[in-house]
C-alpha cells in the first residue's frame, strides 16, 4: 500500500508540474492584440515611422503573436487625451510626445526637447545608462503608465519665416507656432507663440493667423509645404536639440505582461530609436540642398541672438524648476549629466569648425 501511495503521488507530482509547465507556455505564448494611438503620422521619417517599425518588428519576432494596430494621429484620440485614457485602461498604449502631458505633468517637457538640452545621443545616452528612464517611470508610474523612448532625433529648425531674424526684436510680436519650453522663452520676449498640430500649421500660415513657424527637421517640414509660403528657414534649432517620442503602455498591462514579452518591447523600442537616429541624419543634408530649386534661404540665427535666447531659456528654466519639484529633479538630473558629458566631447570629438 505504502508503495501504491508513493507511486500514485508520483505520478501526481509528475502530472502537477507538466500542467504547470502548459499553463506557463500558453501565458508565455498569450496573443496580444493593441489599438496604438500614434501622436505623428506614421508616413514622416524619424519623427512618425518608429512606431510603425515597433509594430513591424514584433509582429516578425513573434510570428504574428504580438500585433499592434497603430492608428494615425486624431483617429481615436486627440494628443492631449492620450495619457489620460492609457492610465485609466481605456487605451492600451500609444506613441505619445510628452511635452503634450505639460499641462498635466509639469516634467514631461523635459523628456520631450529641451532648450539648448542634449544632443540625441547625449540624450539616450542620459536615457538608458543615467536617470532618465528610472525618472520618467517614478513620474509616469503614477498616472499608471509605463514608459519606454522610442525614438530620438536631430534638432529640429529654428523656424520657417518670412523675413531673416537678426536681433530679439526681430521676433518680438510675431505671432508663431512654437511648442513646449521654446514657446515659453519666445513668449518672454515678446512674440506670441501658439501650440498647434502639424496638420493645421500651413492654413494658418497661408490665412496670415501665423507669420511663423517650427515644426521638426527639414525632410518632415517639406512634407508639410511650409517652403511654399515661407522663404527663410533658419537655423540652428536651439529649442529642441533633440526631440524624443515615447512608447506608453498601461501599467496594469505591463505588469501582467511575461518577463519575455516585456523584454520584446523594449528591444523593439530601442531598434526603433536607433533607426529615428539613422534616417533622422541621413535625410537633412539631401533636402537642404533642394532648396535653392525651391527659392527658399537657409540662413544661421546670429551668435549674438542665441546668446540672449540661451539666457531667456535658462530664466524659464528657473521659473519652471521653482514651481515644481519633479521638473527641477530632472531638469537637475540633465543638467548634471550634461556636465559630465561636456568633458567627453570637448576631449573625444573633433571641433565642430575644424
Amino acid at each position: 500500500m505504502k508503495k501504491i501511495i508513493k507511486t500514485s503521488l508520483g505520478f501526481f507530482t509528475v502530472f502537477t508540474l507538466l500542467v504547470t509547465f502548459s499553463l506557463q507556455q500558453v501565458i508565455a505564448a498569450e496573443k496580444i492584440r493593441w489599438k496604438v494611438q500614434s501622436t505623428f503620422n506614421t508616413g514622416w521619417p524619424a519623427l512618425g515611422d518608429p512606431v510603425a517599425r515597433l509594430s513591424d518588428t514584433l509582429d516578425r519576432a513573434t510570428d504574428g503573436r504580438i500585433k499592434l494596430k497603430v492608428y494615425e494621429p486624431g483617429k481615436i484620440l486627440p494628443p492631449l487625451e492620450i495619457s489620460p485614457s492609457i492610465s485609466k485602461g481605456d487605451l492600451p498604449a500609444a506613441y505619445n510626445y510628452m511635452a503634450y502631458d505639460q499641462g498635466r505633468i509639469p516634467a514631461a517637457v523635459l523628456f520631450a526637447a529641451v532648450p539648448f538640452g542634449m544632443e540625441p545621443w547625449e540624450y539616450a545616452a542620459w536615457w538608458f545608462e543615467g536617470e532618465g528612464a528610472k525618472l520618467a517611470n517614478e513620474i509616469y508610474n503614477k498616472q499608471n503608465i509605463q514608459v519606454l523612448l522610442c525614438s530620438t532625433i536631430g534638432p529640429e529648425t529654428a523656424g520657417w519665416y518670412r523675413n531673416p531674424i537678426t536681433s530679439l526684436d526681430d521676433l518680438k510680436g510675431l505671432k508663431i507656432r512654437f511648442s513646449g519650453l521654446g514657446g515659453m522663452v519666445l513668449n518672454e520676449i515678446g512674440a506670441s507663440a501658439t501650440l498647434m498640430a502639424g496638420g493645421e500649421i500651413f492654413a494658418a500660415l497661408e490665412k496670415g493667423t501665423l507669420d511663423a513657424t517650427e515644426y521638426s527637421m527639414p525632410a518632415i517640414d517639406e512634407v508639410l509645404g511650409f517652403h511654399k509660403i515661407t522663404k527663410y528657414n533658419l537655423f540652428p534649432g536651439w529649442h529642441q536639440v533633440s526631440t524624443s517620442t515615447h512608447f506608453m503602455i498601461n501599467l496594469d498591462l505591463w505588469k501582467k505582461m511575461g518577463a519575455a514579452d516585456q523584454a520584446l518591447f523594449e528591444m523593439a523600442c530601442t531598434a526603433a530609436a536607433m533607426r529615428a537616429i539613422t534616417t533622422g541624419e541621413f535625410l537633412q543634408g539631401k533636402q537642404i540642398g533642394t532648396f535653392p530649386s525651391k527659392g527658399v534661404t537657409a540662413a544661421r540665427l546670429p551668435d549674438s541672438v542665441l546668446r540672449e535666447l540661451q539666457k531667456v531659456s535658462a530664466k524659464v528654466m528657473d521659473e519652471q524648476s521653482a514651481k515644481d519639484a519633479d521638473f527641477k529633479k530632472v531638469w537637475e538630473s540633465q543638467q548634471a549629466f550634461m556636465k559630465e558629458y561636456d568633458v567627453w566631447q570637448k576631449w573625444g570629438y573633433l571641433p565642430r569648425n575644424f
